[in-house]
C-alpha cells in the first residue's frame, strides 16, 4: 500500500519522513511500506515521522517492528499524560506539546516508539514539525551516531524548547497588564483576562510537571536503548522543564498580585465615588429640607409675610451649601 499518498483530516501527509541512518548519516529515504526491522543491519536504524496516522498504518508498523498492541492503542487514541512504558527491549514515550494560538494555550501529543533499529514518532494536535530536529541531528553526525537514544533526546529537547515561546508571550501580556494597573488605566476585560491566564497556567503546569518525572527516569534509571553517555543530555532537558515550571509559578504569583492590586484599586475608586456622592447629597439636603418646610402651606409660618423673606431663605441656602462645599473640598471628598 502506498502510505505516502494518505492524508489526515487536516489535508497533510500522514507520513512526514522515513529515513535510514547509519554511522550518524542519512543513508537513504525509504517508503513506509518497505520499512522493515529485518532490513536493519550494521548498527543502522530507521527514523519514521508520522502525523495523525490512520489505524491501518499503525497496524502495519506493529507487524513490521513488533510494537506492543497497548502502545499502538495509545498512539492511535492519544489523550495520554506524559509517561514512559517499557515493553521488553523497547520503550514507549508520551510527550505533551503546547502552543499559544489566539491568546489561548493549545496542546498536542507526541508518541515515540524506540527500539533496536527504529525510532517512530507520532504527532497529534498542536505541534511543530520535527523537520528541524532532523536537520539539527544531521548537522551533528558524531552525536547522531549514538543512535536511537540520541534521537529521543533531540525530540524531547525540541518539545521542551517549544514551551519557552509560550511562557515569553504570556510574560509580555502580564507585563502589559501590570503597567495598566499601575497607571490605573486597566479595564474590566483585563481583570477577566487575569483570571483566564491563571486558569490556563494552572492547566499548563499540570501538563508540563509530569515531564519532570519522565526526564528523571531517562536520566537516572537503566532503561532499554538508553546509554549512560546520553544521560547528561536528558539532565539538560530536565533543567529546562524545571525552569518552565518555575516560570509558570512566578507568573501565577504575578497574576495573583496583579488581580489583588486591581481589586483594591477598583474598591478605592468606588470609595472615592461614594464619598463624592455622599458629599453632594449632604449639600443638596439643605435646600431640599428648607424648601420642603416652606412648601407645607401652613398659614402661620415665620417670616411668611416678610417682603425680604424669599431672598433671605435663598441666601441662607447658598451660604450653608457653600460652607459644606468648602468643608468637603478641604476634606478631599469633592
Amino acid at each position: 500500500m502506498d502510505f505516502e499518498s494518505l492524508v489526515n483530516e487536516y489535508g497533510r501527509p500522514m507520513v512526514v519522513a522515513c529515513g535510514l541512518y547509519r554511522g550518524g548519516k542519512r543513508i537513504a529515504d525509504m517508503k513506509l511500506a518497505d520499512a522493515k526491522l529485518a532490513a536493519m543491519e550494521d548498527g543502522g536504524f530507521l527514523w519514521i515521522g508520522l502525523h495523525e496516522p490512520c489505524e491501518e498504518m499503525l497496524q502495519h508498523l506493529e507487524r513490521e517492528f513488533g510494537l506492543h498492541p497497548l502502545a499502538i492503542e495509545d498512539a492511535h487514541r492519544a489523550h495520554q499524560r506524559p509517561k514512559i512504558d517499557v515493553y521488553g527491549d523497547a520503550i514507549f514515550v508520551v510527550l505533551r506539546t503546547a502552543q499559544l494560538q489566539h491568546q489561548e494555550i493549545v496542546y498536542g501529543e507526541t508518541h515515540i516508539f524506540v527500539g533496536k533499529g527504529y525510532v517512530i514518532s507520532v504527532r497529534h494536535g498542536a505541534s511543530n514539525s520535527y523537520t528541524e530536529v532532523r536537520k539539527r541531528c544531521e548537522r551533528e553526525p558524531r552525536l547522531l551516531a549514538h543512535g536511537e537514544d540520541y534521537v529521543l533526546y533531540a525530540i524531547l529537547d525540541f518539545v521542551a524548547d517549544q514551551y519557552f515561546p509560550v511562557i515569553d508571550q504570556i510574560v509580555e501580556e502580564v507585563n502589559e497588564i501590570e503597567c495598566h494597573i499601575v497607571a490605573h488605566s486597566f479595564t474590566s476585560g483585563e481583570i477577566d483576562r487575569i483570571y483566564e491566564l491563571r486558569r490556563e497556567l494552572t492547566t499548563f503546569r499540570r501538563r508540563v510537571t509530569p515531564m519532570l518525572e519522565l526526564c528523571n527516569r531517562l536520566e537516572r534509571y537503566e532503561l532499554p536503548m538508553i546509554d549512560r553517555e546520553i544521560h547528561p543530555y536528558y539532565r539538560d532537558v530536565h533543567d529546562h522543564i524545571t525552569q518552565v515550571n518555575e516560570s509558570i509559578d512566578s507568573l501565577r504569583e504575578s497574576l495573583s498580585s496583579a488581580y489583588e492590586a486591581a481589586v483594591m484599586i477598583s474598591a478605592a475608586s468606588q470609595n472615592e465615588v461614594t464619598k463624592k456622592l455622599a458629599g453632594w447629597a449632604a449639600i443638596l439636603a439643605i435646600p431640599t429640607a428648607i424648601a420642603g418646610i416652606y412648601g407645607m402651606n401652613f398659614e402661620h409660618m415665620p417670616e411668611l409675610k416678610w417682603a425680604y423673606g424669599y431672598y433671605v431663605v435663598l441666601g441662607a441656602m447658598a451660604g450653608v451649601c457653600g460652607y459644606l462645599y468648602f468643608r468637603f473640598r478641604k476634606a478631599g471628598w469633592l
